[in-house]
């Protein structure tokens, strides 16, 4: 970690149970991260991911639920164009 992350990062004194503790050492041990402010990080970011995905798959339910049904016929021929331009392109790479 740089000298100037080092400088904007805030101190905090808390505790935590066990089985936290172990699993921010394991992000340790595994070599995903240096020490237990960068593991604590890291198990932030991966909470936040995961509401936000949680929260993108409500609004699309929402989305679909809530639609007429010609905006639902609207999406399938979209899907449909969508699905026979994009054969043949690896999303992998």
């Amino acid at each position: 970690m740089s000298t100037s992350a080092r400088l904007t990062r805030q101190k905090i004194s808390t505790t935590i149970s066990p089985r936290t503790l172990e699993y921010l050492e394991g992000l340790i041990a595994r070599g995903e991260v240096q020490n237990l402010a960068e593991a604590l990080d890291l198990a932030i970011e991966k909470l936040e991911l995961h509401e936000n995905r949680e929260r993108l798959a409500a609004a699309t339910e929402a989305y679909f639920a809530n639609m007429s049904e010609k905006e639902a016929e609207n999406e399938r021929l979209l899907e449909t164009a969508l699905s026979q331009t994009s054969q043949g392109i690896d999303f992998d790479q």
